[in-house]
């Protein structure tokens, strides 16, 4: 089955010219889910941490009380480092 047709396009990239910093993270996620974990974090620098941050904050949603507010606030805050960071190094 090919992905990349159902893929979403980027709308700040083709109305302003100018990627958003999620930019990248489907098909670092195609990388990933092939098994291509080395291209998956050149594509997506914050693959890992955001994959980390959704499974902990699907897994709070399904057992309350598994993880706490503060660890969910802490890895938001990290992977929104991470985020950043690679878009920074991306781009610049």
């Amino acid at each position: 089955m090919n992905l990349e047709k159902y893929m979403i396009p980027c709308w700040t990239k083709k109305l302003f010219g100018v990627a958003c910093l999620g930019c990248g993270f489907q098909r670092a996620f195609l990388l990933f889910i092939q098994g291509e974990f080395a291209a998956s974090f050149r594509m997506y620098p914050a693959i890992y941490t955001t994959l980390v941050f959704l499974s902990c904050l699907g897994i709070s949603m399904v057992y309350k009380g598994i993880f706490s507010q503060k660890t969910i606030l802490v890895l938001a805050g990290i992977n929104g480092a991470c985020v950043f960071l690679g878009y920074l190094y991306r781009y610049y």
